[in-house]
């Protein structure tokens, strides 16, 4: 067989439905809402607008979340659709291997493996600073050595950040149903916490810290600041506040009925998760000049203290490190069935494809998690949330052109979706061209690593992958078999 053949065979999305029949379909779209709003206004909501405003945008941070969830918008129409018609694990990986082949699914579902592994860091460590944060009042402070990242301020280890990512795996580990009840439970005081904040903001609010709304642009030692140039730098940035909904769509094989729930929960939590962002950001800067928000992890916490309301500031910041809990908990479901999906399909060792005696992936949960806290032990905070966006983005373009493959097959070998994407052929071409744009901002230390990132993953692939995935023990199989044919015959 011709290498281009090998490197696009597609799997049978059939044999998808039998392999990931196993899992326990029990998730409803309450439980899909809770994990999208949950993941997606996660750490980001509390940290992402002050620093962007104070490094790229000014008061008009408010415009490049917009811009950013015009871009996941049109992203999700197309994750939407997918996770219709193909509710299996692993999201993007499954569907691109299966509309486009094993090596373009290996590309997509490598890229969504940076993201989790990455975010899962960032969320324990953005947990860690407003945890650590709220006893600074009582004079209660870790030492340097156990609150940064090896090598950063005299850090060994973020251990709260370490303590947090093992106690969502022990959750996890016990079954889906247990852990989207805590979810739920979680976003919605996660919730009450956010509308607190805006509701408490308002009453500080100064007009002058709006002006002048886009500042005059200039270069600055952390890139383009002020201007339409500003505005694209923070875009690219806060795209990872946006990414929450793949999670979603990782968990779909445990969806019930997912032709209705997966495009409710995907579509549904983005839209609750742009209006909050857009609110806290409005009220962050109404309250405090943006300048004030460099270098800070706790943007919210500083906004109410420096507005007199020390005690509300505890309460909304003690929600919120308990909030933060809900990213954590759908990053390392979606993440442990993605590594899940590269086991059952033999990309990687197949032991990570195994289930446990409950139907419950926990070999892929736990190797998650300890790269997660391998990660956030060695890198600092600002440094993660520059580098979770660059796979997220690939794996959106691959999604977004999919849509053109998966068209041609629906009501075929696929089943017609009761969701589709609006305005086809438009808004899929669209919605890559936008993934493309935010990914051509993504500064140049963001690109070399998701490069080196790529290079392993090709490595692992053609090392490993190609020779012991199961569409090539399949080829083997019945390459065997035609030769037995053959020698009879003769």
């Amino acid at each position: 067989m011709s290498f281009w053949k090998t490197i696009t065979r597609k799997e049978d999305p059939r044999v998808y439905d039998n392999k990931d029949g196993h899992l326990v379909r029990s998730l409803k779209v309450r439980d899909f809402l809770a994990l999208g709003v949950g993941t997606i206004v996660s750490t980001s909501i509390f940290t992402l607008p002050g620093e962007v405003a104070a490094m790229h945008t000014g008061p008009s941070v408010v415009i490049s979340f917009l811009i950013a969830a015009i871009v996941a918008g049109l992203v999700a129409f197309a994750y939407a659709e997918m996770a219709a018609a193909m509710p299996f694990a692993g999201s993007a990986y499954s569907w691109i291997n299966v509309v486009f082949g094993e090596f373009f699914g290996w590309i997509a579902g490598w890229a969504l493996l940076a993201e989790y592994f990455i975010a899962l860091a960032f969320v324990g460590s953005g947990l860690s600073a407003n945890f650590r944060a709220l006893f600074v009042p009582l004079g209660w402070k870790l030492p340097a050595s156990l609150s940064n990242a090896f090598g950063t301020e005299g850090g060994v280890v973020d251990i709260v950040s370490v303590v947090v990512i093992i106690l969502v795996a022990l959750l996890i580990s016990r079954g889906v149903s247990q852990a989207a009840r805590v979810e739920n439970l979680l976003v919605i005081l996660k919730v009450f916490a956010i509308l607190l904040f805006i509701v408490v903001g308002l009453t500080a609010i100064k007009a002058s810290n709006f002006m002048p709304f886009i500042p005059k642009y200039h270069e600055t030692a952390n890139g383009a600041f002020g201007g339409w140039q500003g505005i694209y730098a923070g875009v690219s940035m806060i795209f990872l506040s946006y990414i929450g909904f793949d999670s979603i769509a990782a968990n779909s094989a445990e969806a019930i009925n997912p032709q209705k729930t997966m495009p409710r929960g995907i579509l549904g939590s983005l839209v609750i998760a742009v209006v909050l962002f857009i609110a806290v950001s409005l009220v962050l800067i109404g309250v405090l000049p943006y300048q004030q928000y460099a270098n800070s992890a706790e943007p919210v916490g500083l906004a109410l203290r420096a507005a007199y309301h020390s005690g509300v500031a505890t309460v909304v910041q003690t929600i919120a490190v308990l909030g933060m809990f809900t990213a954590l908990i759908g990053m390392s479901m979606a993440g442990s069935r993605l590594i899940y999906s590269f086991g059952r399909d033999g990309m990687l060792p197949k032991w990570l494809g195994k289930l446990d005696e409950d139907n419950r992936p926990n070999r892929a949960l736990w190797t998650l998690t300890i790269g997660a806290v391998l990660i956030g032990a060695f890198f600092p905070f600002a440094f993660l949330s520059q580098l979770i966006s660059a796979g997220t983005l690939i794996a959106f373009m691959f999604v977004s052109l999919g849509i053109y493959a998966l068209r041609r097959r629906e009501g075929k070998d696929i089943p017609d979706p009761s969701f589709k994407m609006p305005f086809y052929p438009v808004l899929p071409a669209l919605g890559f061209l936008a993934s493309l744009l935010v990914f051509m901002g993504l500064d140049y230390q963001a690109k070399l690593y998701a490069g080196i990132w790529f290079v392993f993953g090709l490595i692992i692939y053609f090392a490993y992958g190609m020779r012991h995935s199961s569409l090539a023990k399949k080829e083997d199989g019945q390459n065997v078999k035609n030769e037995t044919e053959a020698g009879e015959d003769e």
